[in-house]
């Protein structure tokens, strides 16, 4: 039996994280120290990416944007 580990986000942290791994998984210049890795972070992606609804949204920019703005840390 598979145990699973479960891991709270908020909506603008997947949003944030989702963008990232958007963005690294992409980049076919990323060494891994096995293909089990970049599995991971596939599936990762494909999880938040059902998560979210602005990921498919022509707005999804703007929500990134937003997103961020909310997870930043504060510069005060």
């Amino acid at each position: 039996m598979k145990k699973s580990v479960h891991i709270t986000l908020g909506h603008s942290e997947a949003i944030v994280l989702f963008d990232w791994l958007s963005r690294f998984n992409d980049d076919r210049n990323t060494d891994f120290e096995d293909q089990a890795e970049e599995r991971v972070l596939f599936d990762l992606e494909a999880s938040l990416e059902k998560a979210i609804a602005e990921s498919v949204d022509e707005g999804f920019r703007a929500a990134v944007l937003e997103a961020r703005d909310e997870v930043r840390d504060s510069t005060a």
